[in-house]
């Protein structure tokens, strides 16, 4: 069956012929969206392959969006589903991103704008199993442990510098860089620290509909540091931030973390994990945009590597545990690179 003729199937047979279906610019995963345009209005169609092989209580999306849903988080409403066919029918919450919104926000407006993000940042990392909640499988099995940030670094070795920069920095350098990687990611684990992460918090995954931040992609929520949120909003890959602005909104995060009884970190550990989790969390997404660029032919990702990459300089600069991995990154480094 095509595709559309089973989107048509997901509404009432009378208004199966009127629906106008068009694609929608999707992520880097193998979902398609769809704008479908109903005479009771537009929604949202997702045709997700891994949908078709899990039964719906055990699929990711639906249980952390239900999740989130019961903690007062606005996430788009669930409409229908057809999970033989692997559709998810959701509300329409519109094109207008947060990226899109902060050229257009002059920098008392940005402010606020990210400390409401962030104030919903920080209830969704209040989120515990137990309670009211019965949860106690996805996603709070689920964390950044050394096997997930060594798999995410990893990515990057193979995509990024045998991929995409092959033969800047050769099998030797390479070996000492993970190495050196090895070391930073043991002092990234710390399960004692951990809070619920959407894993993927940055500018293109909220959606502003009617002045409101609408949270999406957040099916790969995970237990992990707070900082890994926080840097995919504030050392966001798609939208450069003020320095100064940054580091206002860290204090933010660390103190309206503290006021929720969140974090028994004091300012400076809060401040030194950022850095190196941002570290971590620039080059994961380095090591994606290069994958899509070189594997998958997807170009769009192509222009953020080298602001991605930009990043890291800071963070090598401020913090010693870093300097021998960012010597050994030098040959592909902005304004280093050969």
């Amino acid at each position: 069956m095509e595709l559309q003729e089973s989107i048509r199937l997901l509404y009432p047979p009378g208004e199966r012929a009127q629906l106008e279906i068009s694609t929608i610019k999707g992520d880097a995963s193998n979902r398609q969206y769809f704008r479908v345009s109903s005479p009771r209005g537009a929604s949202v169609v997702c045709a997700d392959p891994a949908f078709k092989s899990v039964k719906p209580q055990s699929y990711p999306f639906l249980i952390v969006r239900d999740l989130f849903a019961r903690y007062g988080i606005r996430v788009p409403e669930l409409l229908g589903m057809a999970h033989e066919r692997g559709l998810l029918l959701l509300e329409d919450c519109g094109d207008l991103m947060l990226q899109d919104e902060v050229p257009q926000l002059d920098r008392d407006r940005l402010a606020i704008r990210y400390r409401q993000i962030i104030d919903i940042l920080v209830r969704i990392q209040s989120i515990r199993p137990g309670g009211n909640t019965t949860d106690t499988t996805i996603p709070f099995l689920l964390s950044f442990d050394h096997d997930k940030l060594m798999f995410e670094f990893d990515f990057f070795i193979e995509h990024g510098l045998n991929g995409y920069f092959k033969g800047r920095i050769d099998a030797d350098a390479q070996t000492r860089l993970r190495d050196e990687i090895l070391a930073i990611t043991d002092l990234l684990v710390l399960p004692e620290h951990f809070v619920l992460n959407h894993r993927d918090f940055h500018s293109r995954n909220i959606m502003l509909f009617r002045d409101e931040p609408v949270i999406i992609d957040f099916q790969d929520a995970r237990l992990g540091l707070p900082q890994y949120d926080a840097v995919s909003l504030l050392r966001d890959s798609y939208v450069r931030l003020d320095s100064e602005l940054v580091d206002e909104l860290k204090r933010y995060h660390f103190e309206q973390l503290r006021l929720a009884g969140l974090t028994a970190m004091d300012e400076s550990e809060y401040l030194r994990l950022f850095d190196l989790m941002a570290f971590q969390r620039n080059v994961k997404a380095v090591g994606t945009f290069c994958y899509q660029t070189a594997v998958i032919g997807n170009r769009a990702f192509e222009h953020s590597i080298a602001p991605t990459l930009g990043y890291l300089r800071e963070y090598i600069a401020a913090r010693p545990e870093l300097a021998e991995a960012g010597r050994l990154l030098e040959p592909i480094m902005p304004g280093i690179s050969r």
